[in-house]
């Protein structure tokens, strides 16, 4: 009898630990599933890299561009090119990504007006014709630039899908200037907004730039009570016209304070205060030398037009 009950426990015992089994080597298969299946989906976004073009400055500039590409970076591969469009900036972006394999490319270009090295950057990119094989830009003289400016066709075989919209395009900078302003703003009933963008020289193209950095501010003027937000570009390019702009700006502000007003000055730039500090001096105004970077919106803006150009990207095939 105690022989019979010793031997029940011992087949209990062995009948739970084939259960226990069971359920282990299930588990596995579906961790396994789940994993291929992940590997899948990664294997697919691998495929799919970004390019962000950007100015480029100091090295604090470039660090908040680099920091607004984090969030990014965790999905898709990222590479920088920092310059003017300079192709040479741009191939070596592109054979990072190339390395990385990488096959379709979004190209996010991350200046304040979508119209700013649009067709060049096409051009660079073989999308569009126009630019020389290296070989012929390199016998070329090339013009004396404060920055490299190469002008080529790169060689790839990498397809690219290029952002049309730049940062005065982007509702997500609504809330950059709304946040710029309210941070200096005590009296809002008693102060005016200057809002200030590098410009072009194109007097259409800058009339552009206004129109649409205007836009940007409606949700600041609906939010804050100020007295007035007034758009102004610098066309600091372009001498024979950036005397007037000065002027303009600084007989605005001027005229601000002589009526009781306290301006604000907002730089609707990808970073820093740019010349505004030279231009405005002597004047009184409040500034906290910011320009749209460092903000999480910038960062958003960079990740919506990414999952876009993916898209477009699908859609293509």
């Amino acid at each position: 009898m105690h022989y019979e009950k010793k031997l029940q426990t011992i087949i209990k015992i062995r009948a739970f630990f084939a259960i226990l089994c069971l359920i282990f080597l299930e588990a596995c298969s579906t961790t396994q599933d789940l994993t291929s299946d992940l590997s899948g989906v990664a294997a697919e976004d691998s495929q799919f890299g970004l390019l962000l073009m950007a100015h480029g400055g100091a090295r604090e500039w470039n660090t908040a561009v680099e920091a607004a590409t984090y969030e990014i970076s965790d999905k898709y591969p990222v590479e920088i090119a920092f310059g003017m469009a300079d192709a040479g900036s741009i191939e070596e972006s592109v054979k990072r990504l190339e390395s990385r394999g990488v096959q379709d490319v979004g190209v996010i270009r991350m200046f304040v007006s979508g119209e700013s090295w649009r067709q060049r950057t096409k051009q660079i990119l073989g999308i569009e014709e126009g630019a020389p094989s290296k070989e012929e830009a390199n016998k070329a003289s090339q013009p004396d630039m404060f920055m490299p400016m190469g002008f080529w066709k790169i060689e790839t075989g990498l397809k690219f899908f290029v952002s049309e919209d730049g940062l005065a395009d982007a509702d997500e900078m609504d809330d950059v200037l709304v946040s710029r302003i309210q941070g200096m703003s005590r009296e809002p009933e008693r102060e005016v907004a200057v809002v200030i963008a590098h410009g072009t020289g194109s007097d259409e193209e800058d009339a552009r730039w206004v129109q649409k950095i205007t836009q940007r501010t409606e949700v600041a003027k609906d939010a804050l009570g100020l007295r007035d937000i007034k758009v102004f570009t610098l066309r600091e390019d372009w001498f024979a016209k950036r005397g007037e702009a000065e002027n303009n700006i600084r007989t605005y502000i001027e005229a601000a304070s002589k009526n009781g007003l306290i301006p604000i000055v907002v730089p609707f730039r990808v970073h820093g205060f740019g010349p505004y500090a030279r231009v405005l001096e002597g004047l009184d105004y409040k500034a906290d030398g910011l320009g749209l970077l460092p903000h999480e919106n910038v960062g958003l803006w960079v990740e919506n037009q990414a999952e876009f150009l993916k898209g477009s990207a699908q859609n293509f095939e």
